[in-house]
């Protein structure tokens, strides 16, 4: 019992790091909208889903017992929520403290990760530098009404009527309970003394002011001694709640109209109360009663005047609702019937998104596609089998079972897509502090945000990305004069583009910056060696040479580039993950690098070759086209390795040759029409074996030199099958004649 403890507390708080994160996200994403959308009235909803996401921040770190963290986050909420009333208006100096604020909230995450690293002094003084920095924006108190100075009444609708005003104007003492009582005619025959409990109101605290109200008192002649006719206004002081002041007349229900209004010194107590309350599906009757300025005996009460007053026979009466009754009976005042209602439109919309989703360790969800993987290539083994048979029936089910386990890979598939715009987005926030640091204007442009893209190729993918921003913020982008000296427009645009070409996904980072000096990466070529002197090349082939190692053509370092460490990096990286990059550009109009990766890298859809005794797997989505083509049409090809494919030239390859088989070639062999990178080729292989659900095994170290092939699979047969790198192949084609 004590392990279930543990492990459901550890849970709940992974969850917390997790929905933290998101939060932060939410926050970050925020501001930079605001800060894009400044003196826009439609930045509003932006405004809220910040001032949420530091609320959340807030009460989920206390909750948590992450004591520094809760009380940072309240004072960033205190100061969001100032500029929410319209106290305080938002600037780019206040967004740029905000930031700052992200990022400490994000380190001290980080080391609440970890309960065994502590807070260092700096981190300290950074903690008390934006605390004072924040207390400076923030209005104080005494300026702004306990209500607040914006409480609108149109946003509640139809909830509470226009013209009643009576809360919003109560007469009483900041800091007193004012309670107003109303005897019936026949409190004194039910043998009822008001006077004794006011009396025993007096001991649980201190009237500070009673009016007795002789309103209703008639004429002499038309009053009846043994009825009732007084009431009371009283202002009560003490430390008490509502359901204690409503227990004191607790007898005298039935005999009189109570009604029992907080201080107004509560209200905001009452509103942070309310937006502590866990995002729980809750009705406003329910948020009120639970955070105490309602009772359960006046929601009683308030259902039964709704009831009454809805069903007036013969007549059609609009219904009223709850809120619109307790304002206008003064049980609740209209400032914290608002917050209970914005509470409940925010529980109901976190209700909704709840119900859409459902996380899952993302350990499970691979082993998951593991246990996938498997089962495809069983299912395949299964099929080999069966094929050898005479069994009709057999083959069918074979077939169908075939065609189900497809339709569960492609599901599970699915389950590890996302769009990869949350990536994208993280760059506006480095293009923002970049621009800053260099004097800088540039505009961030994204399209093809909700591309998805399997999980594991976005995290990977994130750093190379990263890099090749940066690089265009620093290198391409010129600076807002040297811009409009080529008369090009004062700010810069960075475009991050994302689509699905041919079987895979290709992202271009493209800028509108000075591009590549083609004369300067020449000469610092042919200085290293990497271009011979007299060598003809081509920009595409020249370009490439940015990728190596420690090439830098960069007059001067920068802590953000130029130490020519990073571009080999990210082409390793993103070859490693079966892709490749392209570089592209035209001095003074900007450069372009288009990223191909494939969709996903646990099972794909494959077509299956034989050369010789041996299987190869090309990827399905990047083959065009088959067609057969006689041995002597390949031979002694006068020029290079090119055929007329209907009046096209199409360089090919004869995997044959290239993998030195050894065995007799068929007199028939088949030419495989792939393309990858807007380039196309012929691969020559001996047999065509059709489609093939393929479940991408990783090679081992000792096959690290294998530079054509990205993988293996396993048959039905149990034989291994390699995949191949169509785009290295391409790649190869590209820059020689075999």
């Amino acid at each position: 019992m004590e392990s279930n403890k543990k492990y459901t507390a550890q849970d709940a708080l992974n969850t917390f790091f997790i929905e933290s994160e998101e939060m932060l996200a939410v926050a970050e994403s925020s501001l930079l909208d605001i800060e894009k959308t400044e003196g826009n009235e439609d930045s509003e909803d932006t405004l809220n889903a910040l001032f949420r996401a530091a609320h959340t921040l807030k009460g989920s770190s206390g909750m948590f017992g992450f004591i520094e963290l809760e009380s940072f986050c309240h004072v960033a909420e205190n100061l969001l929520d100032q500029v929410r009333k319209g106290n305080i208006s938002m600037d780019s100096e206040m967004i740029s403290l905000l930031l700052e604020c992200h990022d400490f909230v994000k380190i001290m995450l980080s080391l609440a990760h970890d309960p065994e690293k502590k807070a260092d002094d700096e981190l300290l003084q950074t903690q008390n530098k934006l605390k004072a920095s924040l207390d400076k924006y923030i209005v104080s108190s005494e300026q702004v009404s306990p209500e607040g100075s914006k409480i609108d009444d149109a946003a509640l609708g139809d909830i509470l009527p226009q013209e009643d005003k009576k809360c919003c104007d109560m007469n009483i003492l900041n800091d007193c309970w004012h309670i107003s009582l109303r005897f019936f005619a026949d409190l004194f025959r039910n043998s009822l003394d008001p006077q004794s409990f006011i009396s025993y109101l007096d001991g649980l605290g201190e009237i500070i002011h009673i009016i007795a109200i002789k309103d209703a008192i008639p004429p002499i002649e038309k009053m009846d001694p043994e009825s009732c006719y007084l009431g009371f206004e009283i202002d009560f002081r003490g430390d008490v709640t509502k359901e204690r002041i409503e227990d004191v007349f607790e007898f005298l229900m039935d005999d009189c109209d109570l009604r029992i209004v907080p201080p107004e010194s509560n209200i905001t107590e009452y509103v942070e109360l309310i937006q502590q309350l866990p995002e729980s599906p809750m009705r406003v009757g329910e948020i009120l009663q639970q955070i105490g300025t309602l009772t359960e005996a006046e929601i009683k009460k308030v259902l039964s005047m709704q009831k009454d007053q809805n069903s007036v026979a013969g007549e059609f009466i609009p219904e009223k609702l709850m809120g619109e009754i307790l304002v206008e009976e003064q049980m609740v005042q209209k400032s914290v019937l608002k917050a209970a209602i914005e509470k409940q439109q925010i529980t109901k919309t976190f209700d909704d998104k709840s119900r859409d989703t459902i996380r899952v360790n993302a350990l499970k969800l691979d082993n998951l596609i593991n246990l996938v993987g498997e089962l495809v290539i069983t299912s395949a083994n299964v099929r080999q089998l069966v094929e050898c048979s005479s069994d009709r029936e057999l083959l069918s089910s074979v077939s169908v079972m075939s065609r189900l386990i497809e339709e569960i890979r492609d599901s599970t598939m699915n389950v590890r897509m996302v769009q990869i715009g949350e990536t994208f987005k993280r760059f506006e926030r480095i293009i923002r502090d970049l621009c800053r640091d260099r004097g800088k204007k540039i505009e961030l442009v994204i399209n093809g945000g909700d591309t998805e893209l399997d999980k594991t190729l976005v995290e990977q993918i994130t750093d190379p990305l990263m890099h090749l921003v940066r690089n265009a913020v620093d290198h391409g982008i010129e600076s807002p004069q040297e811009r409009i000296a080529k008369g090009k427009p004062e700010k810069g645009t960075v475009h991050l583009d994302a689509h699905h070409e041919t079987g895979s996904i290709v992202i271009e980072i493209k800028d509108d910056g000075q591009g590549l000096n083609r004369e300067k990466i020449l000469a610092k070529a042919i200085d290293r060696g990497l271009v011979q002197h007299d060598q003809q090349i081509n920009d595409d082939e020249l370009f490439q040479v940015i990728f190596e190692a420690g090439f830098s053509t960069a007059d001067k370092v920068s802590n953000i580039s130029g130490r020519g460490v990073g571009m080999d990096v990210v082409r390793q990286n993103i070859e490693s993950l079966r892709g490749s990059v392209v570089l592209m550009s035209k001095e003074n109009e900007g450069t372009t690098i288009r990223i191909h990766l494939p969709l996903t890298l646990a099972i794909i859809d494959g077509f299956l070759v034989k050369v010789g005794d041996f299987s190869y797997v090309l990827p399905l989505d990047m083959v065009v086209e088959c067609t057969d083509i006689i041995k002597e049409d390949l031979n002694h090809k006068d020029g290079g390795n090119f055929i007329n494919l209907r009046g096209d030239v199409l360089p090919f390859l004869r995997l044959r040759d290239f993998f030195s088989e050894e065995s007799e070639a068929p007199e028939l062999e088949k030419i495989i029409v792939v393309e990858s990178t807007r380039k196309k080729i012929g691969l020559v292989v001996d047999r065509l074996m059709g489609e093939f659900q393929t479940v991408v095994k990783p090679l081992g170290e000792i096959f690290h030199s294998l530079q054509w092939v990205s993988g293996s699979t396993i048959l039905g047969t149990g034989e291994v099958a390699l995949i191949l790198d169509v785009p290295k192949l391409i790649q190869k084609m590209q820059y020689s004649v075999i």
